[in-house]
């Protein structure tokens, strides 16, 4: 007996087998049953709502928090045959009323509605007249208050439970530790939900993180080393340096544009659709940018600031490479960092808890940066999936960290902290430590201090780093009121009586040179040189079909499908079929057209 769900895989999607738990769940949701999914991004989360979709009678309705994400995935799934549509607050009245139309006539299998639209009381009667295939709550973090992507609307969805109790749920997020999946549950109301959690390793995705030493330049060295001509998303703290560093890169010859939540809203979303419309976009933008951005092409994020927490990285870096090929996480960060996101963390006003909370978050992700070993078994291990060994695919697998006794250095640092009366910063600190006979040091008379001039040892960047890693493993804190003040805690005393040794670690501002071409070829998509004419043909042919319908190329096809193109050559009709991306609808649209093209180059290349 044949299951619909794999026919549906195959023959709709293109796809030729599931992947992970994917059956599982489709089967759980089809029986009308909720669940809850956490999947890392690219995993394959939208197949698990969009089949059953497909199989149970009646429209599913998608509860998702951005437009441009809605419309993204209309446009996707219009492509494959099926009819999808949404509602939102952008559309005029006749396009809403056609929409409502649609659904009263049973003639959707997916509606994409954002939450605050969907519990209008209008909006629910409308889905009292259909029938409801089920519910998909996409972006399900956006439910807990101690995650990043807060959203208050999320919070109502819990009546949808009450109003329509033999519709089955299912909430579907990337990023969840074991705190916010439980705030999930009980939220919405799915204590009895069956709870998928797939692993949380993007093995295609390389991890990267270095100091920051002119953060800019190292960022452009990147960008044109590795990814000349890759689409990407930059994310930085505040708005100003989000347009700064937009500008600057524009200057520097890479097409970039700015978002943030400052920009009037048809610039954002002129910016939106560029970024996802166009190839070789560089979006510069702050947190406020890419969830759920259905890009499958992001070959790199990169990071100018730290971000908050783990998860915040983990959400962020995993809007690359969501087709599977290679894609790069390259992150900055400096003390500076640090100090800014503290100050941000004590001027707010929520409860000593959530500041508890937050504090812990932020000394993980430093965590993640000041490791010496293997980034990816600490990302895993976070949350809760530790790595048995060292993943061979992140910086310090490919070119291990440098690590000094660096002992007796923090007992000279802890100790200017300590007699310069713990109310300076770390510029300071250095100048005292180096012997600098400038007004600052005179003024206070630190040139009298016992600790002026013990630090001859180290360049500026070398206490520096000192200092960084000192507060990162938290024996200094950071005094938040003032000016970013080093403050000692009581637990830098055994370092300070000689009775703990401490290893530092030697920081590393770009490859160095030995490990140049190895770094060069991690984290993006190589095309052998013989079919590189191939590629850039397949390339055009897509570009133009995309031009043609108004959609972003990818919808068309995306690069993995054009790679198992290039790599297996098919010549009819039954090989074409046998790629994954290509289902039946595409087959027919686009066959005779493709097996042209490929005949055409096979030709010119023998």
């Amino acid at each position: 007996m044949s299951d619909p769900a794999l026919n549906i895989l195959n023959d709709t999607f293109g796809y030729p087998s599931f992947r992970g738990f994917q059956q599982d769940v489709i089967a759980e949701v089809v029986a009308g049953r909720d669940a809850l999914v956490l999947m890392p991004t690219g995993g394959g989360k939208s197949l698990c709502y969009q089949i059953p979709a497909l199989i149970r009678g009646g429209t599913a309705v998608v509860v998702s928090p951005l437009i441009a994400l809605m419309e993204d995935q209309i446009n996707s799934l219009r492509e494959l045959g099926i009819r999808a549509d949404c509602l939102h607050s952008g559309m005029s009245p006749e396009d809403r009323q056609q929409v409502e139309r649609e659904l009263l006539m049973g003639d959707l299998d997916l509606l994409y509605v954002a939450p605050e639209r969907l519990l209008t009381e209008s909006m629910l009667r409308l889905l009292d007249q259909m029938q409801v295939a089920l519910f998909a709550i996409d972006e399900a973090h956006c439910v807990s208050q101690w995650g990043h992507d807060f959203r208050p609307e999320y919070l109502q969805l819990h009546h949808l439970q009450e109003r329509f109790p033999a519709v089955p749920r299912i909430a579907l997020t990337a990023t969840a530790d074991k705190r916010t999946r439980q705030e999930i549950r009980a939220r919405l109301g799915l204590q009895s939900a069956r709870v998928f959690i797939d692993s949380f390793n993007r093995p295609n995705i390389f991890y990267r993180i270095s100091q920051k030493k002119q953060g800019k330049q190292q960022l452009l060295k990147f960008l044109e080393k590795e990814h000349p001509e890759d689409s990407g998303i930059v994310y930085c703290l505040s708005r100003k340096k989000v347009e700064q560093t937009a500008e600057w890169l524009s200057q520097a010859g890479r097409k970039a544009i700015p978002y943030h939540a400052g920009l009037p809203p048809e610039q954002r979303k002129a910016n939106q659709h560029r970024f996802i419309a166009e190839e070789g976009i560089i979006v510069v933008a702050t947190i406020a940018f890419g969830m759920g951005i259905d890009k499958p092409d992001v070959r790199f994020v990169a990071h100018l600031d730290l971000p908050k927490s783990i998860e915040a990285y983990y959400q962020e870096t995993g809007r690359g490479g969501r087709d599977g090929l290679p894609a790069t996480a390259w992150m900055v960060y400096g003390l500076q960092d640090v100090v800014l996101l503290r100050q941000m963390q004590a001027r707010s006003i929520a409860s000593q808890q959530v500041q508890q909370v937050e504090r812990q978050k932020l000394e993980a992700m430093l965590s993640l940066c000041e490791v010496t070993g293997c980034r990816r078994q600490v990302l895993l291990n976070y949350f809760d999936e530790p790595l048995d060994k060292p993943c061979g695919y992140c910086d310090l697998c490919l070119e291990p960290a440098e690590v000094w006794d660096g002992t007796e250095a923090a007992q000279k640092a802890l100790s200017c902290i300590y007699r310069s009366g713990q109310s300076f910063g770390v510029a300071h600190l250095v100048d005292v430590l180096q012997g600098k006979q400038n007004d600052k040091v005179r003024r206070f008379g630190h040139d009298r201090l016992s600790t002026f001039g013990i630090g001859n040892e180290l360049d500026q960047n070398g206490w520096r780093s000192v200092f960084r890693q000192l507060v990162a493993r938290g024996y200094v804190n950071v005094d938040v009121d003032g000016h970013g003040a080093l403050k000692l805690n009581d637990s830098c005393r055994s370092i300070l009586k000689g009775n703990e040794r401490i290893e530092l670690r030697r920081d590393r501002y770009e490859p160095s040179t030995k490990y140049q071409k190895e770094y060069k070829e991690v984290g993006r998509v190589v095309v052998e040189e013989h079919d590189q004419q191939l590629w850039e043909t397949l390339r055009q042919w897509r570009r133009s079909h995309a031009e043609e319908q108004s959609v972003p190329a990818y919808v068309i096809m995306n690069d993995k499908t054009l790679m198992e193109l290039i790599k297996h050559r098919p010549t009819t009709h039954l090989e074409l079929s046998r790629i994954s991306g290509i289902g039946q609808h595409k087959l027919e649209k686009y066959g005779d057209d493709l097996l042209a093209v490929l005949g055409t180059v096979d030709v010119e290349i023998n």
